[in-house]
């Protein structure tokens, strides 16, 4: 059976503390800051690493942009703290919807999420069920999106910079066990510090989960779904001179699935010349579903290494980056065979690495340049030996129950280089504009680019309003890695044969994006926001789940249009901090045109003539939540709701229907003993589910869709931190 990846074991709990809440703002003009001057109390280095952190951030203003923060102080108040997953931790801003394998949608987008370590771009990996990132490592996680400044290309659904732990301003660690239900445990271990004029830190973690990916069948524990995931981190940093800095930073994921089993379930293939005959594989025709054995395995390993350098005038960064990563996929041989008609052991690595070079001129008090380049270059291989069974051209009857061997290999390099320029321009004292021009050049299935207009605008119409608006054009290559390499031919008259033949390379995506918002604060510490936007295609690119093994594949619809509307809310005075966001989104395209062989005749023709919505439309997202600390004690709760994914309904309509809408309660408690014996020491305890609520995330029907999953049942959880 074929199903993806892990559950949202803990819903994240969005407990803002007073220092660093989940806020929401368009980002407003970055000016080189002075340097702050230091006191009896902060160290010179310590004053020098804040300096350069507030230069490196001068080279990539978010203008325009709407940008959502979350601190460390956040993430370590939710529930499980950094033990959550760092999707989860995400999944708390606005018009951010939730999806099988740990997926999320910003703004309707299928995936489309660029990640950068401290600014600087993480390549794509291979990964489906794991997560290379960790929240463990962050200082702060930063969502940008809507209408991006010229230095965010390529993926443009939303940049997740997350800023590193570096060791900076905190020596000490910390030993914690996390676990509960589902058979979870997960320790982990960090520390930072500094000596001299270098700052370090580490972290690692261990995870055993008996619910590694989302239930096909709500059970709570599913049968055959263990995972096991080691992860690491360091960030190490060395101040040269006032002005100067290099840093490094790597990291590796190795995580392991069991594809969970359905039970009750037996194959259903038939061939022959009226569709009437039962597949047989080696004399059986039978095959129990709760003895199949399939499993994934990922692994990724990463670097970064920057050198910055600032003066009174000029800041720039030139940093490398690489990233190497594989997945592969062990079929059950019999089993698939007969379930699916074919069983694939697949293969696939991918290496990626690159340069990024940046830096910001201040001309003035107006005027502000910017500039980069980027380069990149991209090996995927991808290795399958699939087993299937011979039929006969004329009447598609079995001509052998015994299994032919297709290997089908393949490589392909992708190179692309990138290049922006712009203009910070001070036009009043409340309005600011940022005007520039972006150039992608993509070299890799196809070859193909574009030079993108982009101008954005950030107008402080009184104390307390806000008001931006921007215009952006988009070019999106689709994910390299992910494109298959298979020769479709190779399997005419066999039992994985596809009707459809057509196997177009897929498409970059170009798109004209505009988006308009308001943020107000209404009183000190409550701040409301809205924010629109609209967005027009060409050749949008979507994913979908086709068979095994447990891959995405790209493909494009023709034309594509997405719009929305988002709110949000935050509250945070003394003790206590709320929130609340609420969505509203639309996103539909027509007409197939690459990877057609993965679809059905009937679907292809449906959509060729018609806007569908696409499988990941959620009409309506919200969450919600609020904190409450008293005497060390922290007392919580957060909601998610979702109007429910795309489904193919009863009158056969290709994302016609949606599922049923959900909504889940989930409860933290925790408690830290300052005084303690061995130093600091934090107790927690979480309800995830609290109401138990059964809820389908996907039902195998969408276009694309693999097969069912479930949101997690009600789960307890417990753990201790141990500081030093």
């Amino acid at each position: 059976m074929k199903i993806r990846r892990r559950p949202p074991l803990r819903w994240v709990f969005l407990a803002m503390v007073a220092v660093g809440p989940l806020t929401a703002r368009a980002a407003d003009p970055v000016t080189k800051p002075p340097a702050p001057e230091p006191s009896p109390q902060v160290s010179e280095v310590v004053v020098t690493a804040r300096r350069l952190n507030e230069a490196r951030a001068t080279i990539q203003p978010q203008l325009g942009a709407s940008v959502y923060t979350i601190t460390s102080k956040a993430i370590d108040a939710l529930p499980g703290g950094a033990n959550t997953g760092l999707n989860q931790v995400i999944l708390q801003a606005p018009g951010v919807a939730q999806d099988s394998f740990g997926q999320l949608h910003v703004r309707g987008e299928h995936n489309g999420l660029q990640y950068r370590l401290d600014g600087v771009i993480l390549p794509e990996g291979l990964s489906v069920f794991g997560q290379a990132l960790n929240p463990r490592l962050a200082d702060t996680v930063e969502l940008i999106t809507g209408a991006l400044p010229a230095q965010y290309g390529l993926r443009t659904a939303g940049i997740i910079d997350i800023g590193a732990k570096s060791g900076e301003f905190k020596t000490g660690g910390s030993l914690s066990l996390y676990g509960g239900s589902h058979g979870e445990i997960e320790p982990s271990a960090e520390y930072s510090g500094s000596s001299g004029n270098l700052n370090y830190f580490f972290s690692a973690s261990y995870l055993h989960d008996d619910l590694g990916v989302e239930s096909p069948d709500k059970l709570s524990t599913p049968l055959h779904d263990t995972t096991d995931q080691l992860q690491a981190f360091a960030y190490v940093a060395d101040i040269i001179d006032p002005s100067s800095r290099v840093s490094l930073i790597l990291g590796a994921s190795n995580e392991r699935f069991q594809i969970p089993d359905l039970t009750g379930q037996t194959p259903s293939l038939m061939f022959g010349p009226d569709a009437n005959q039962p597949l047989v594989v080696d004399g059986q025709t039978s095959y129990p579903s709760d003895r199949l054995n399939e499993s994934q395995k990922e692994a990724t390993y990463y670097a970064v290494a920057s050198y910055l350098h600032t003066t009174d005038r000029f800041t720039g960064q030139l940093s490398l980056f690489g990233r190497y990563s594989t997945l592969k996929f062990a079929p059950d041989p019999l089993g698939d065979l007969l379930f699916d008609g074919v069983s694939q052991d697949a293969y696939k690595k991918d290496v990626a690495g690159g340069f990024q070079a940046e830096g910001a001129l201040h001309l003035g008090e107006a005027h502000t340049i910017r500039a980069g380049v980027i380069g990149e270059i991209d090996r995927a291989n991808s290795d399958t030996s699939s087993q299937v069974i011979p039929l006969d051209p004329v009447t598609h009857s079995q001509t052998s129950d015994q299994p032919k061997t297709i290997v089908d290999n393949g490589g392909q390099t992708a190179k692309t280089i990138s290049a922006y320029l712009q203009d910070e321009w001070k036009l009043f004292d409340s309005l600011t504009v940022n005007y520039g021009l972006r150039f992608d050049q993509f070299d890799g299935y196809r070859d193909e680019n574009q030079l993108s207009p982009r101008v954005n605008m950030v107008w402080k119409a009184t104390a307390s309003t806000t008001v931006h608006a921007g215009y952006s054009r988009y070019f999106s290559p689709p994910p390299f890695e992910l494109v298959g390499a298979e020769t479709v031919a190779k399997f005419n008259n066999t039992t994985a044969a596809s009707p459809v033949t057509t196997d177009t390379t897929p498409y970059s995506e170009r798109s004209n994006y505009f988006d308009v918002g308001l943020s107000q604060k209404v009183v000190r510490g409550f701040t409301l926001g809205v924010d629109s936007y609209y967005k027009t295609s060409k050749d949008l690119i979507d994913e979908g789940q086709f068979g095994a093994p447990i891959i995405l594949t790209p493909f494009n619809y023709a034309r594509g249009r997405q719009y929305g509307v988002e709110f949000e809310g935050n509250f945070s005075r003394g003790p206590l901090t709320a929130y609340a966001n609420f969505a509203y989104a639309k996103n539909q395209g027509e007409d197939i045109i690459s990877s057609q062989f993965n679809f059905s005749a009937a679907e292809l023709a449906y959509i060729a003539n018609h806007y569908i919505y696409l499988d990941h439309d959620q009409t309506y997202t919200a969450s919600a939540g609020a904190s409450y600390l008293w005497r060390g004690t922290r007392f919580g709760g957060d909601l998610i709701y979702g109007s429910g994914l795309r489904s193919t309904g009863p009158d056969g309509i290709p994302n016609g229907d949606h599922l049923p809408g959900y909504v889940q309660v989930n409860l933290a408690l925790s408690h830290r003993f300052e005084k303690a014996p061995m130093g600091p020491l934090e107790v927690r305890l979480d309800v995830i589910n609290l109401f138990d609520h059964v809820y389908e995330i996907r039902d195998g029907t969408g276009v694309g869709d693999g097969a069912p999953q479930y949101g997690p049942r009600r789960g307890v959880f417990a753990g201790v931190t141990q500081s030093f």
